[in-house]
């Protein structure tokens, strides 16, 4: 998982956006024109906003993230737009009241890059890589919400199968489960290395051998329950839709399937037309609202994937607007 690739090198931090050209190039004709807004829904390190900046001039940026350190960091890297770029401290599906707030009508763009970003991942302390052991909290925005660690230590034993399955598609939810179980009673789980070590212990042979690491399924179901990833997703997508203008742009990077999968939905909805069968004619009003801008879902490129590991599982989705706002969008 993960967005930027973020090294730190004597004081000087790297950064490699993931797909960066193919998002600037499916954004590009919307973005061209003079007082074109532009929403990036997942500011992270900031690396595709200040592409998004540097590459179309005339273009307003509006910024959103739960996480208020990566709002910190992306607001020093992006100091030097001054007011074309305005950072909000959000989650994405909140994005109609912030649109409201600043009095935009409508935008020319809208980017959404998914999952968890490198920094969280890198910085031990957040609880979010399986790889090294730390405080199991895995919250996007620390303000806010229960971490990790509540989940695992009072979720009931049923509900924490679902979230397993639902969220890590994990097929050994309920030898896991049972572990989780007996060893809470003895000691809450605090830190992510006995949760590792737990998983382990729980998996048949056969299980360890596939897939890489065996508490990375766990891992990414705990952090989507926390940060209720795919209710927002399932929200922000359409209000996304919903706030471009007619000729408007959006393009959706994904890093697991259950994204991925919400993501084609909302948009092959929005290309399809829905007037009844048999209709001689169809009405303007059933006629689709956006058309489909990738053939499918598009890959990162070997080359891509050998600057940035983490590229490996992206999948890109794009769509234009194509007509006006209708009874049915709202």
């Amino acid at each position: 998982m993960g967005r930027e690739a973020f090294a730190n090198t004597g004081g000087q931090s790297r950064h490699v956006p993931v797909m960066l050209q193919r998002c600037l190039d499916l954004l590009a004709p919307a973005l061209e024109q003079p007082g074109a807004v532009v929403v990036d829904c997942t500011l992270g390190l900031g690396g595709h906003s200040e592409a998004l900046l540097t590459r179309f001039p005339e273009a307003r940026l509006v910024a959103l993230d739960r996480d208020t350190e990566a709002l910190r960091l992306s607001g020093e890297r992006l100091a030097p737009f001054g007011e074309r770029a305005t950072l909000v401290h959000a989650v994405y599906d909140e994005l109609p009241e912030v649109l409201d707030r600043l009095g935009i009508a409508r935008v020319q763009g809208v980017l959404f890059d998914l999952g968890v970003s490198s920094m969280q991942l890198d910085e031990a302390d957040r609880g979010f890589a399986y790889a090294q052991d730390a405080p199991l909290d895995m919250r996007m925005d620390q303000t806010a919400g229960v971490s990790a660690a509540e989940v695992l230590n009072t979720y009931p034993p049923g509900e924490l199968v679902r979230i397993l399955r639902a969220y890590g598609e994990e097929k050994q939810a309920k030898r896991i489960v049972a572990a989780v179980v007996r060893e809470r009673e003895k000691e809450p789980f605090t830190t992510s290395a006995r949760l590792v070590e737990l998983i382990r212990d729980a998996l048949p042979q056969a299980a360890k051998r596939t897939g890489g690491n065996p508490a990375k399924r766990t891992f990414q179901a705990l952090r989507i329950e926390v940060n209720g990833e795919l209710s927002v997703l399932e929200r922000a997508v359409p209000a996304a839709v919903k706030a471009l203008d007619v000729g408007g742009r959006i393009a959706v990077l994904s890093y697991h399937s259950l994204e991925d999968r919400l993501v084609k939905q909302v948009l092959a909805a929005g290309a399809a037309t829905t007037a009844p069968p048999g209709l001689p004619v169809v009405p303007e009003r059933y006629q689709p609202r956006l058309k489909l801008l990738t053939r499918g879902a598009e890959l990162p490129t070997e080359e891509e994937i050998a600057e940035n590991r983490r590229a490996a599982p992206a999948r890109l989705r794009g769509a234009q607007r194509i007509r006006e706002h209708l009874e049915r969008d709202v």
